[in-house]
């Protein structure tokens, strides 16, 4: 089947590093239903609570630094190394767990919880300790202004026009672990198939945007996205 296409964007959502043992956000256990988003993804919760963010997301990096990437991760890594055309993942995720299966070709949407950025003075860098409010930026030398370099809601996700560049380029969107409902992300197989693309979702149950996708696999990720992936490899 590769050589059918020459262009593939894969989205990534929560769904595919819940077998890592990383939290998804609206399942009926999910984030969402233990935290009030309001007070811990929002600028305004921020300017709140410092505290509560930070021990919030300070959790988050602990278990993203004991978690492994599982079998998803390892056969989109194997996709964008062995396929003849191009790979791009888009990613939701906030994990580096995409990297460290071997993916490359990788935007983080939604920022990278393993980076701090300075609220202040814009600058970004790589931070793997806890965050507080008395930390200063290791740039601008201000107290009180570092936060996890993860888009929240209310912010403009990263690196947008690149994004639907690629979107209306590609001639495979496949859209992996994600729920289909938080926008701009939710929106974006109905871009790509605007524009040409066969579009396929492998979830693990059909998502809120399922009727827009051509071809649909349910099931765990560690499962149907290594069959998916062999397939298009003609394995």
């Amino acid at each position: 089947m590769s050589g059918n296409f020459e262009r593939v964007v894969i989205l990534s959502g929560a769904g595919i590093s819940a077998e890592s043992g990383l939290g998804t956000f609206r399942d009926k256990d999910g984030l969402w239903t233990k935290y009030d988003l309001n007070d811990v993804a929002t600028p305004e919760g921020f300017a709140r609570n410092k505290p509560l963010v930070h021990a919030f997301y300070n959790a988050r990096r602990k278990g993203l630094l004991k978690a492994a990437p599982n079998a998803a991760h390892a056969a989109i890594a194997q996709l964008e190394t062995q396929f003849k055309g191009d790979v791009l993942v888009i990613t939701q995720n906030v994990d580096d767990l995409h990297e460290r299966a071997g993916s490359r070709n990788l935007i983080h949407m939604h920022g990278e919880l393993l980076r701090a950025l300075c609220a202040l003075c814009g600058e970004s860098r790589p931070w793997v300790e806890d965050l507080s409010e008395h930390l200063s930026c290791p740039s601008c030398g201000k107290t009180g202004y570092m936060r996890p370099d993860v888009v929240w809601f209310g912010e403009m996700p990263y690196r947008m026009d690149e994004i639907y560049d690629r979107l209306a380029a590609c001639d495979l969107f496949v859209s992996i672990g994600t729920s289909g409902t938080v926008y701009p992300a939710a929106g974006f197989v109905a871009e790509a198939r605007a524009h040409g693309a066969q579009t396929v979702e492998l979830n693990l149950e059909p998502s809120e945007g399922v009727t827009l996708f051509q071809r649909r696999h349910h099931g765990p990720a560690t499962k149907i996205v290594p069959e998916y992936v062999s397939e298009l490899l003609d394995l």
